[in-house]
C-alpha cells in the first residue's frame, strides 16, 4: 500500500499496470490536519471558509465531516470529536475508518491550528487542479461527440466560460476591512484624480463638460447611453471611442508595472453597423469631410489626401471593432476577455446596442432576457475592471409627449437597465424635433419664431444624465456637427472666440 493509502485506509490501493487510471492530485494528510484543527479550535473555520468548501475535499468522508462540523459551528454549538461522534455515525465510509476513534485521531493529530490557512490553500489548489483535469476531459468529450447543433466556436466559448468560472473560485472574500484601509484606498483615488490632467480619476471621454459631470469613465462602471433614433447615440459612442483610443499612451504606472497611462485600448461591439461603416464615421470626423461625400466618392484631391492622412494617423489607434450580429452575452464576455488578455489589454468596452444582444436562450420572456444581458454587461465591467458603455433604444412614448426630452421611464425594459447601470445618459437634440415643426410660409409670425428657435438650437445637443450612482444628475450641452457626425465641446459665450475648448 503506498503512502497516500496508508494515511487513509478508505482509499483503495492504486492498480498497477498500463491501464490503471491516473491518480488525481490530492493530499489526504492535509485534509486530516485541517479537520483536526477545526475540531481542536472551532474559530479556525472562520479563517478558512472562504477558501475551502465541502466539494474541495478529495475524500468524501472528509467532505461529510467538514459539512457536519461547519453546520454545528454556524449554530454556535461546541464541535469536537466527542460532540460530533453521535451525529457522524451515519456517514458512509466512516465505519471502515473506525467511527468515533477516527474523529479522535483527527483531533489529536492536529499539529498546529496556526497552519490551518496553509492547509486550506493546499486543499483548494489541489481541488482546482482536479477540476481542470475534469474540464479538459469534458472539452475533449464534447469535441469528439461531433454534434451538428454545436459548432467548434460554441464549444470554445463554453470552455472559456467554464474556465473563467473556475478561475473565479480562487478569489477569496475580502470581508470586513478596517477604516484605515478604506481611507488609504480613498486617498489613492483622490491622488490619481489630482495627478491627472483635468482632475479626472477615470478615463477621459475627450468632452470637457461630460468629463466634469462624470469625473471620467470609471473602472467597473456600466454606463447606459440611450436615445431615440437619429439623436446621435452611435455618433457619440464612436466619438468617445475615437477620443479615448487617440489619447492612448503606454508607460510605467505608479505601481511599477507597464500599462496604459493615458487614454485607453477600446473594444467596440457594433451589432447594427458593419466595421467599414463605423470606420467611415470615425474617418469623417477625423478628416472633417462630410460622410455623404465619402459614401458617394465625391472628393476633390485635397479632401482625398486629407482623408488618406487621417486614415494613416488612425492606424496607430488601439480601437478594435467586432461587427458580428446578434451576439449572445456569453460570446461578448468571452471575446472581451480575449482582448483583455492581449499584450495591449482592454480599457473601455462599447456595445451598440444592448437590445441587439441575445441572452442564453433559457428564457422566453424578453424582459428577463434583457435583465440577463444587463447583468452580464455589469459582470464584464467588474470582472475585467473596465468601464462598459452600452447603447440602448428608448420606447416610442417619448414621441407622444410635448416635451420630447427623455427620462428613465422611457427606457425599454427599464427595470433591469436602470437597476443594473451605474450611469444612465440620454442624448437629445431639440433641433431634430424643431425642424419637423416648420410652419407654413404664409404664417410670417410663426415662421419668424421658428427661425429664431432653430438658430438657438442649431449645432447643439443636450446630454441628460438621468442617473449617476456616485455623482450628480443634470444636463449639459455639446456641439453637434451633423456633416461629420461629431460631438464636441461647446464654446461658452464668455470664451469670446467662438472656438471649442
Amino acid at each position: 500500500m503506498n503512502e497516500i493509502a496508508a494515511l487513509n485506509p478508505s482509499l483503495p490501493a492504486p492498480v498497477e499496470g498500463a491501464d490503471a487510471a491516473p491518480v488525481l492530485p490530492h493530499n489526504i494528510e492535509a485534509e486530516q490536519q485541517l479537520l483536526g484543527a477545526i475540531l481542536t479550535s472551532n474559530d479556525v473555520l472562520d479563517r478558512v471558509d472562504d477558501l475551502v468548501k465541502p466539494q474541495h475535499f478529495h475524500d468524501p468522508v472528509h467532505a461529510e465531516i467538514y459539512t457536519m462540523a461547519a453546520a454545528r459551528i454556524a449554530k454556535g454549538l461546541q464541535t469536537d470529536a466527542t460532540t460530533l461522534k453521535t451525529f457522524a455515525a451515519d456517514i458512509p465510509g466512516l465505519k471502515e475508518l473506525g467511527n468515533a476513534e477516527y474523529l479522535i485521531k483527527l483531533q489529536l493529530s492536529a499539529i498546529a491550528t496556526s497552519a490551518a490557512r496553509d492547509y486550506a490553500q493546499l486543499i483548494h489548489d489541489l481541488a482546482v487542479r482536479r477540476e481542470l483535469i475534469d474540464l479538459g476531459n469534458r472539452v475533449a468529450d464534447r469535441a469528439r461527440a461531433m454534434r451538428d447543433a454545436t459548432t467548434p466556436d460554441d464549444q470554445i466559448v463554453e470552455a472559456e466560460s467554464e474556465l473563467f468560472a473556475l478561475a473565479a473560485t480562487g478569489t477569496t472574500n475580502k470581508g470586513f476591512q478596517s477604516f484605515l484601509s478604506a481611507l488609504h484606498d480613498a486617498v489613492q483615488m483622490a491622488n490619481a484624480a489630482h495627478n491627472r490632467q483635468g482632475g479626472l480619476a477615470g478615463v477621459s471621454t475627450g468632452l470637457t463638460d461630460l468629463d466634469r459631470m462624470l469625473g471620467g469613465l470609471h473602472k467597473s462602471d456600466l454606463l447606459i447611453l440611450a436615445g431615440r433614433p437619429s439623436m446621435g447615440k452611435t455618433s457619440l459612442a464612436t466619438n468617445i471611442a475615437f477620443n479615448v483610443a487617440k489619447a492612448w499612451r503606454q508607460g510605467l504606472k505608479e505601481d511599477g508595472t507597464t500599462g496604459t497611462v493615458d487614454g485607453g485600448v477600446v473594444g467596440f461591439f457594433s451589432l447594427e453597423m458593419s466595421s467599414a461603416q463605423l470606420a467611415q464615421r470615425i474617418l469623417s470626423e477625423a478628416a472633417e469631410i462630410p460622410s455623404e461625400l465619402i459614401r458617394k466618392g465625391d472628393l476633390n484631391e485635397a479632401e482625398f489626401q486629407r482623408y488618406l492622412k487621417a486614415a494613416g494617423d488612425l492606424e496607430r489607434c488601439p480601437l478594435y471593432i467586432d461587427d458580428t450580429p446578434a451576439l449572445p452575452i456569453a460570446q461578448v464576455a468571452a471575446r472581451a476577455r480575449r482582448l483583455k488578455r492581449s499584450p495591449k489589454g482592454l480599457d473601455l468596452l462599447i456595445v451598440d446596442y444592448l437590445q441587439l444582444l441575445k441572452g442564453s436562450g433559457k428564457s422566453d420572456n424578453r424582459v428577463n432576457e434583457v435583465s440577463e444581458i444587463t447583468q452580464g454587461l455589469k459582470a464584464i465591467a467588474k470582472e475585467l475592471d473596465i468601464p462598459v458603455i452600452a447603447l440602448s433604444q428608448l420606447s416610442r412614448q417619448v414621441e407622444n409627449r410635448e416635451d420630447k426630452r427623455p427620462q428613465l421611464s422611457d427606457l425599454r425594459e427599464s427595470g433591469s437597465i436602470e437597476q443594473d447601470s451605474d450611469v444612465v445618459m440620454f442624448v437629445y437634440r431639440g433641433e431634430y424635433y424643431k425642424e419637423r415643426e416648420k410652419p407654413g410660409e404664409d404664417n410670417l409670425e410663426a415662421m419668424t419664431k421658428w427661425q429664431q428657435d432653430m438658430e438657438h438650437l442649431h449645432g447643439k445637443a443636450e446630454i441628460i444624465i438621468g442617473k449617476q450612482r456616485h455623482g450628480p444628475v443634470g444636463s449639459l450641452e455639446l456641439s453637434f456637427e451633423g456633416r461629420f457626425t461629431r460631438f464636441g465641446n461647446l464654446a461658452k459665450p464668455w470664451q469670446g472666440d467662438g472656438q471649442g475648448y
